[in-house]
């Protein structure tokens, strides 16, 4: 294995994270963003305490926690950032992967083009995840996921694997991807600053940040370049000088808050999708037999092979 599971995880939420903080735009409020930031990591802990996909559980800690919350239409194409941990948490299983992908859809509405951007983001990071990401199938396939739509993304999309097997420049594929469909146009050129400088983590993202426009103006294409490469570079790809002057907790100008939480809650999610349960949580579950229980600083813990024990 090229990198470790462990550096995809982290690299997916925070190269997200370093590329929102590094492509925003001082027309997209720091709150509403953080707001975004917020819902990631409440799906983030729903997955980790319940071990499966419950949007009623993840609807719950919303209202909980920001009642006020509204998917403004400036705010729309930020919910492709909100569901990266259900990307991760399902990446090897591709099926459940598509219909968890499609249900977080609906969860802040059903905007097409976003559904589709979710569709695409969703499967490129899996792919990277499971080691499988072939740049030059990448696009085709990914148009076979999302499967028949209405949307322009998958023409878009297309456009983009011209692009590159032409090897064309920055220049030429913002001109050729930039139309009206403003979502589209946006995840497409994000697309294409990943796949353009595939194993360069810091030039996908660079790149990425001088493409915001007019037609949309908030940090999505610095973003999902970030979460792209993140996954495909893993943490390894990601400049040290980057996540320590973007580490700090008080950081309110990018898609999280809280970046340490993210940190730790990033780390729990790939514990619970190995396989690694927390006894704590579920006392009750306690097994009989069959399992080796090590008691550590007080603590329980049950280790098994992955999808042994996992309950989703």
């Amino acid at each position: 294995m090229r990198y470790s599971l462990f550096s995809r995880f982290r690299g997916t939420l925070i190269g997200a994270l370093l590329g929102a903080n590094l492509a925003k735009s001082g027309e997209q409020t720091p709150q509403a963003v953080s707001e975004i930031g917020k819902l990631m990591l409440l799906g983030t802990e729903s997955l980790i305490s319940l071990g499966k996909l419950d949007l009623d559980d993840w609807k719950q800690r919303q209202q909980k926690e920001l009642p006020n919350f509204n998917i403004s239409q400036n705010m729309t194409t930020e919910i492709i950032l909100a569901t990266l941990p259900v990307a991760l948490f399902f990446h090897d299983n591709l099926p459940k992967l598509r219909l968890h992908l499609l249900s977080t859809a609906q969860l802040w509405g059903d905007d097409p083009v976003v559904r589709d951007g979710i569709l695409a983001v969703g499967y490129a990071i899996a792919l990277s995840c499971s080691e499988k990401l072939d740049p030059q199938t990448l696009i085709p396939q990914i148009i076979s996921f999302v499967g028949e739509t209405p949307t322009s993304l998958p023409k878009k999309l297309l456009q983009v694997h011209n692009l590159l097997t032409k090897h064309l420049g920055l220049e030429k594929a913002k001109v050729e991807l930039s139309t009206e469909d403003k979502i589209s146009s946006a995840i497409a050129i994000a697309f294409y600053c990943f796949l353009s400088t595939l194993e360069d983590y810091r030039l996908s993202v660079l790149r990425a940040m001088h493409q915001q426009t007019r037609l949309l103006p908030s940090p999505i294409i610095g973003a999902i370049a970030g979460a792209l490469s993140g996954a495909y570079n893993s943490t390894a790809g990601i400049p040290t000088q980057w996540k320590v002057l973007h580490s700090s907790a008080h950081n309110s100008t990018g898609i999280l808050v809280n970046y340490l939480q993210m940190l730790e809650l990033t780390d729990a999610l790939l514990t619970v999708w190995s396989g690694v349960y927390n006894l704590s949580l579920h006392p009750q579950q306690l097994p009989q037999e069959g399992y080796i229980i090590l008691d550590k600083q007080n603590s329980f813990s049950v280790f098994a092979a992955p999808r042994v024990i996992r309950s989703r």
